[in-house]
This record gives structure tokens, sequence and C-alpha cells, in this order.
């Protein structure tokens, strides 16, 4: 009805059902609520740069989008939002793509990025994916990646600079049916054109009072390496003194460290390990495409058992070591999530939180194919069935019983790439990386961990409701469907009968206690 009507007061428990409702329609969403900053400056750089294709070096044009802080306070930390990095390969380019057999391709991009204050300067490396793209059958490929940056903390008083360094762009390659074209993997190598206005200038954040601090004037880095060329006539700052004046980048890459606020992952009496157990740290972000919003994967444990390696040679010669692993949530003895909390504002006013879980429903499955080259590629495939529950609601503190039973009534569902050997619905991960000793991992190995996308349709909701109230049908219209945006970032595993500890010269893979040492980041 479209006619205004006379309100008629409700009783407190009428206002309740109606904020009830209302949190089921922004459930699965969970996305805080972005205030907006004050003073803020808008950042639409347009650079040029020069890409390593196999056809050789091809101009890309690059479009960086940021939100930063008009000014900032003394040790205030700076943190970019609403970050894109829009490539855009020009029709040559594609031809490349289009000759490795692929069709479609998915992009993760790192921009390195100098920082400077009073001439001692620092990088960050800014990451971000983009969704699956359809190769053009003519013109240009734009492909637009977004990602969480870390902050960057000035030392004192002095403008902060940010410059726009050099560009990775890693694409998977795959064909229309789903499966890897190619080499599966390819990534571009970019840098800055020398034709770059500002040197890659993207924003100048001032810092305090506005005073600059004796040790130089502001000075931004260069395009490539992000450390700025000596003034003429100043010796270069000694490197013990540029360390300590350098901007303090955040340590909030994926697979950082952090603090031990995780839940348990340790193998037991009653669930012992053996030689073959792995234990690793899970979490990460799914979107709900029907919300245009995004959910936050609470940090889970997962167990894993290695099968034996297989050594297969492919049609080219090229041996493929193949680990096939069977895998499984664990949370105080279930094979599910720990629950997670979620609070909101109902209506703009009345505060809801609701909690539910992830349950796996069957057996997960790793298939992590490593190609023995010039380096080590690995590529993952992680099958895993997972159903949706919904367990409490608190409406302005008050409980309110969504019955036993509110769930999914059956686990999300993705494309298999093989569909033959692998029926049944069930979540579909797929992982990239490379591994060229003894640097460290890009992207995913199995050891190593990193992201791995997916993507997934969210069936109906079952059982949602009580005291004859059903809310099945406002849960299924609001939420369930398809393309719904998967990315989970896994940390490095433990291997509880080999442990390695962290010492002064080795990166930690276990506790004392033998649970996973390092906590993933989740990244957007």
């Amino acid at each position: 009805m479209r006619g205004n009507r006379t309100a008629e007061p409700r009783s407190p428990r009428a206002r309740a059902r109606s904020a009830a409702i209302g949190a089921f329609v922004v459930l699965a969403a969970m996305m805080p609520a972005a205030a907006s900053a004050t003073g803020a400056q808008e950042v639409d750089a347009e650079l040029s740069y020069d890409c390593t294709l196999p056809s050789g070096r091809q101009p890309v044009g690059v479009q960086v989008s940021a939100t930063f802080p008009e000014r900032a306070g003394a040790g205030e930390a700076i943190s970019p939002t609403d970050v894109t990095t829009t490539v855009e390969f020009p029709a040559e380019a594609v031809a490349d793509l289009t000759a490795l057999g692929a069709s479609t391709a998915r992009a993760a991009t790192r921009l390195t990025v100098g920082v400077a204050q009073n001439a001692a300067t620092a990088e960050a490396t800014w990451r971000g994916t983009a969704e699956p793209a359809a190769l053009p059958g003519s013109g240009p490929l734009t492909l637009t990646a977004t990602g969480d940056v870390p902050s960057v903390t000035g030392r004192g008083d002095g403008d902060l600079s940010f410059s726009a360094g050099d560009l990775a762009v890693d694409l998977e390659l795959g064909t229309a049916d789903g499966t890897a074209a190619g080499p599966g993997s390819l990534t571009v190598d970019c840098t800055p054109a020398a034709d770059t206005s500002d040197g890659g200038l993207l924003a100048t954040v001032p810092v305090g009072t506005g005073t600059p601090d004796p040790g130089g004037p502001p000075s931004s880095p260069g395009p490539s390496s992000g450390t700025p060329d000596p003034s003429p006539g100043t010796p270069e700052e000694p490197e013990g003194r540029q360390g300590e004046r350098a901007p303090r980048v955040a340590e909030d890459t994926p697979g950082a460290v952090a603090d031990r606020d995780a839940p348990q992952c340790a193998y037991d009496e009653e669930n012992p390990f053996t030689s073959a157990s792995l234990n690793a740290y899970i979490t990460g972000y799914t979107n709900v495409r029907k919300l245009n919003g995004a959910s936050l994967l609470p940090l889970s444990c997962v167990l894993l058992e290695q099968g034996a390696l297989d050594v297969i040679p492919d049609e080219d010669g090229v041996l493929h070591v193949v680990i096939n692993a069977t895998g499984r949530l664990y949370h105080q003895g279930r094979m599910q999530t720990p629950p997670f909390k979620a609070t909101f504002l109902t209506f703009g006013f009345t505060p809801t939180t609701a909690t539910m879980v992830l349950e796996q429903t069957g057996p997960m499955t790793v298939r992590f194919d490593t190609a023995l080259l010039d380096k080590l590629v690995g590529e993952t495939v992680i099958r895993v069935p997972l159903s949706l529950r919904v367990t409490g609601l608190e409406v302005n503190g008050t409980p309110l019983d969504v019955g036993p039973d509110c769930r999914t009534e059956k686990p999300l569902s993705s494309t298999d790439p093989d569909p033959a050997n692998h029926p049944g619905d069930h979540l579909v991960l797929h992982g990239r990386g490379e591994h060229s000793p003894p640097e460290d991992a890009t992207g995913y190995m199995l050891l190593d961990g990193g992201p791995l996308t997916g993507e997934a349709t969210i069936p109906a909701f079952t059982g949602c409701g009580s005291g004859g109230e059903k809310l099945d049908r406002l849960l299924t219209a609001s939420v369930s469907g398809p393309g719904n945006y998967i990315k989970q970032v896994q940390g490095r595993t433990c291997l509880p009968s080999s442990p390695v500890f962290e010492t002064p010269l080795t990166k930690g893979q276990c506790t004392e206690d033998l649970q996973p040492y390092q906590i993933p980041v989740p990244q957007r």
C-alpha cells in the first residue's frame, strides 16, 4: 500500500519483533558503518607504467584512488581507505593472454608505495584483488582491485608524502569451462614510465604543527624505490639515523604475527597428531551480493592430514608433485568455526546482536599441485561443504528465541572445475603461488599459507523463527543467491611432529604448545 496511515502505538514485543525482522535482513552482511572523515582528501591519480608481458614491454595505464585525512597529529597512524588500483591493459596485452589460451583473468595487485617525511623514507605494499573478468574480443582489459592497506605513522612533525612505485599484477588465467589456461598464472611486473607526473605522488598529509623537523625538507620518494636522491650539497643521511627517522609502516600484511587472541588450535590426547598432521589458522571476508556488503569470516582452526606424495610428469615432461590432503574445521571438538557475533543498529537506533557459526557437513579435501619449473609454482583446490547456522539474536539487550535449527537448507555451493569426480554441494576455493628459495613464497602455498578465493551460492534458509513466526522467506529473499565472492587467508602451517619455533634467525611455525604460530589478517 502507498497511502499514508495513522501511526498507532505498538507493544514492546511488537517493536522487538519488527527489530528482529530488520536484523535478519542485514544479518549476513555485518559490514561496519564507515564514518565519514571530516576534512578527508580524495585522491584519484592517473599514472603511466611500462609492463613486461610475454610479447615484450607494453605501456599500461594505472589509476590509483584512495581517501587520505586532510592532516594528522604527531604520532597518529594514517590509514588510507577506499583504496582501488585500476589497471588497463591495452589490446596488445590482451592478445598475449588470449594466445596463452585464456578467456578469463583474475588479478591480484601489489603496489609499492614510498612514504617520506623530512628526507627519511620507508616503503609500504598496497595489495588488492579484483573480481574475475572475461577477456574482451577487442579493445583493452580493465581490472579494478581493492584491498586494505597498512597504516603509516610519521615521526614527529612534517609533511608525510605517499608516492606510487613499482607494481606487480598476478594474473590467474582460466578457460571458459573453469580450468586453468596456459601456465595457469602469470606475474606482470611494471615500473613507472618516464613521463609519470610528479614522480608518482599520490598525496601529502601534513603531520603535527606543520613545522618541519630540522633533519631536512619534506621530499617525495622516487617512483621505483621509494628512496629520494640526496639534496644537492647535502651529505646522505647515515643509515642508522635514517632508520630512526623513517615513517613506521604497520606490520598488518597477510601472515603477520598478531597477538594470541585466537581460538585453541592444538591436537590432544583424544585427537592425536601423526607425522603427516598440520594445523593452521584461517580467516577472511565474504561478500553478500544482495546486500552489497561484506561479512567477516572468524579466525578459525583447521586441522589437515597429508596423504602420500605423487610425482606426475605432464605432456611437456614437467614434473608435478601432488599432495592430496583431508582437513576439518576444529572448535572445541566440533567441525565448525567459533561462534561469532556482530552488533549493529536496526532502523538506525535499535542495537541488535546476532550470533552464528559455519558448520562443516562433510569431508574437506585439498589438492596441492606443485610444478618443478625454474621456480616452484603451486596450484591448490580446496573443497568443503559448509552450512550457515544462526544461533542467537538480541534486540536492545533482550534475547529473542530464533529456534534451534535456523540454517541454510543445504551447504553453500560453487561451480566445481571437475564435477564428475566431485559431485554435490560444496564450496570451492582456489589458490596459486610461487616459491624461489631462499626467497619467501608469494601467493598461496600449502605450507606457507596465503590467500584463497572462490565464489559461492547461498542457499535458501529453513527452520528460522519460533512461536509461529516464520522468517525463512525473509532471510532467503534478503540473503540467498549466487555470486558471493570469498577471500580466505590461511596462515603458515605448523607441523606438530617436527615443530619449528621462533628464533632470531628463524620464522616461527609453531608455538611451544604446538599451535600455529602465525595468525593471519583478513583481506578484502
